[in-house]
This record gives structure tokens, C-alpha cells and sequence, in this order.
């Protein structure tokens, strides 16, 4: 049977090809975004006693009660943020779900999302499948900061939701306090809403805080904030993330939630709500955890030929590798997988209209070994 594609332009994801192509060469993956080190062992005991106490049914459709008073008494903490963990939560199958979510229930046929290139690659096809338009803006390069005259010209009457992504993958960019404050400033007397992809919200270097839009009373009003058990707990495979957002986006939110996916793998919600009341230190120690492997892996590359990018925050590197290949940034993570035994992610595939850089993205979310071991293939290549 022939049928036209709902998503045409969209194959299998640069990160599943990357992580296929280092397992086919034995190359070390310093590609796809995950970590190759455990979650804390004070986890992996709460989630075997959830399952061991028969935690293992459907739990409410909207996250366990439990645990969405965790998330909104941590958003309190940290953000300043008074939060109702019966309105304002919603606990989801992965932070992506939740973007899926947010952009299906407030976005409809002809609308138009703004994003920001690059921009991660789930954002442009569920806006896509609402049959709404992504108007894409580069940021500005070498560090990737918005140009907010180029926003405020993209905002027009069909605009709906703008996207922003701080820490900002696959840069490492951050937005600041004078970001936020530009932002509610465009989009003072509208009705757009603002996506806002928080999923290494912990990971913040260099003595910054995390300017969260949840800090903001103004953007908060407004917007879906989305973050990551999987990102900041070490367990991307359990696939738990959460949203807060006003009780009337929530109310909507939680409409297509309930219908794709219904409800979280149950056990986790109650481990992770067990880690949150009695290790709430954690996050807070996770932005000096990953700047010591940013520093490390910085160290590591130093006997390279390959020029690094700042690393404001998150758990990537971006690297330049211009002194060794004069090729597209495709052909040269091929060339380094096969050759050189090391799997980065281009950034081609993060963009509508890719510049003419040479740039290639390695997760330094790994253990010391694997690090040592992709530094010193690295450093073995020839120019």
C-alpha cells in the first residue's frame, strides 16, 4: 500500500545512526547523549523496592502524587516559584514526550513556531505534524546567542510559541537573566507561549546559575518548562521527565498526555520520589560533577589538532576540526568513526540552512576511561 508521509524530510535519527556506526566499528561513542556510568546506587535501591513493594501498575495518569510534590517543592527551592503539585506538574514519559505534548495541545493548523537554529531534532516534526510552520533563526556564532532583533521581526499574527533551549544542546550556550527579560519584553501583550527545554538545567558552569524561565513571574505565566530525571539522575533509559506550567496550559498539556502515553513507567516515579526527599543534594552538586569532566576532557584534548569551543553549559563539547579535514562535518564524523575509531554528532542535522562550519559535537557525559580512551585516538590523528 502507498500512502504520502506525514514527516517526509525525516529518517532515523543522527543519534541512533552515530551510535550504530561506533558499535559496527568498536569506535568509542562519544556521540549519543547518554552517560556510561550508573545512577546514583541510593536509586537503583529505591527502584527495586518500588518494584518489590508492588509499585507496579498504573499509577495516576499525571505523574504520582509523591512525586509532582518533590518536583514542585524543588521548583520552589530553586527557582522561587510557588508551584501546585496538582495543577502545575505533570510527570511525563521522557522530556521528550513532554515537548510533544506541549506543542500538540497549543498549536494548531497555520500556526507558526519560532525556533532557534541549531535547535534539537524533535522540536521541528511535532510541529510539523500539527500541519503549523517552524520559522527557524541562527543564533548568532561564534557562542551562540540569540538575536533578539531577528525574534522580534519572526513574530508576526500567526505566531504561537517560541522555543528556547538553556542549557542549550548542541552549543552548551546559556541564556541570562538580560535574556529572559528581553524575551517577556516581545512577547509583552500577545497570546504566544513559550517552550522552554530545561533538561540539563543542573549542569551550569563557571559559578553561573541556571536562569530557569520559571524564575521569570512574567515568561512563567506563559510557558511549558520541561526537565529531565534521565539527564540529571544518570538513568536516560528509564525515560522520566516532568513539566511545569500554568494550571490552564497543564490542563491542556495533560489532554494529549493522556492519550500518548497515559502514564509513567510507575516504579520509577516512586524511586526518584524517594532520591528527591532524601538526597536532595544531587542536583545541587551536579554542575561541580560535570565541570570536573568538561575540565578533564578539555585537559585530554589540549594534545589534539583539534580547536575547542567554550562550554558554558551542558555535557557537550563542541570541537573544531578545520586544521584536519576541509570536509562537511557529515562526511567527517564518518571518516572519524572508520578511521580514527572515535563517534561524534555533526551539527548539520540540527539546522534548517547548516553554515559553513566545521564543527562536531562529542558528550563528555562519560566515564574517566572512556574519555582517556577517545582522547587518546584523537590525538593519534595525523594533519
Amino acid at each position: 500500500m502507498q500512502f504520502a508521509s506525514k514527516l517526509p524530510a525525516v529518517g532515523t535519527t543522527i543519534f541512533s545512526v552515530m551510535s550504530e556506526l561506533a558499535a559496527r566499528h568498536n569506535a568509542v561513542n562519544l556521540g549519543q547523549g547518554f552517560p556510561d556510568f550508573e545512577p546514583p546506587l541510593r536509586l537503583r535501591e529505591a527502584l527495586a523496592r518500588a518494584v518489590a513493594d508492588g509499585h507496579n501498575q498504573y499509577p495516576p495518569g499525571i505523574g504520582v502524587g509523591a512525586l509532582r510534590e518533590q518536583i514542585a517543592a524543588k521548583t520552589h527551592a530553586l527557582y522561587g516559584r510557588p508551584t501546585d503539585p496538582d495543577t502545575e506538574v505533570t510527570v511525563t514519559s521522557g522530556a521528550t514526550e513532554a515537548i510533544f505534548a506541549a506543542i500538540a495541545a497549543t498549536v494548531g493548523a497555520g500556526d507558526e513556531v519560532i525556533v532557534l537554529d541549531p535547535a534539537y531534532d524533535c522540536y521541528v516534526p511535532a510541529i510539523e505534524l500539527q500541519n503549523a510552520h517552524a520559522i527557524r533563526l541562527p543564533l548568532i556564532q561564534p557562542d551562540f546567542t540569540i538575536d533578539w532583533q531577528r525574534v522580534a521581526d519572526a513574530i508576526g499574527p500567526r505566531t504561537r510559541m517560541l522555543i528556547v533551549n538553556s542549557p542549550h544542546n548542541p552549543t552548551g550556550a546559556v541564556m541570562s537573566a538580560a535574556d529572559l527579560d528581553r524575551l517577556a519584553e516581545l512577547l509583552r501583550d500577545t497570546s504566544i507561549v513559550v517552550l522552554s527545554d530545561e533538561v540539563y538545567e543542573h549542569m551550569v558552569f563557571d559559578g553561573q546559575a541556571h536562569q530557569s524561565v520559571a524564575r521569570h513571574d512574567e515568561l512563567a505565566a506563559r510557558s511549558f518548562v520541561v526537565s529531565s530525571f534521565g539527564k540529571t539522575y544518570h538513568c536516560t533509559g528509564w525515560k522520566i521527565g516532568y513539566c511545569v506550567a500554568p494550571p490552564a496550559l497543564t490542563a491542556e498539556l495533560r489532554k494529549v498526555h493522556q492519550y500518548l502515553t497515559f502514564a509513567t513507567f510507575a516504579p520509577a516515579q516512586w524511586a526518584l520520589a524517594e532520591m528527591l526527599a532524601e538526597q536532595p543534594s544531587h542536583h545541587l552538586e551536579l554542575a561541580d560533577f560535570y565541570q570536573a569532566k568538561r575540565d578533564r576532557f578539555r585537559a585530554l584534548l589540549a594534545d589534539t589538532p583539534l580547536t575547542l569551543r567554550d562550554v558554558p553549559g551542558g555535557y557537550f563539547q563542541l570541537v573544531d576540526y578545520s586544521a584536519v579535514r576541509d570536509v562537511d562535518d557529515a562526511a567527517f564524523a564518518q571518516w572519524l568513526v572508520k578511521e580514527v575509531g572515535v563517534a561524534g554528532v555533526p551539527l548539520t542535522p540540527f539546522f534548517q540552512t547548516p553554515p559553513d562550519t566545521r564543527l562536531l559535537r562529542l558528550c563528555f557525559a562519560k566515564s574517566d576511561a572512556t574519555l582517556v580512551a577517545g582522547a587518546q585516538r584523537l590525538a593519534a590523528i595525523e594533519i
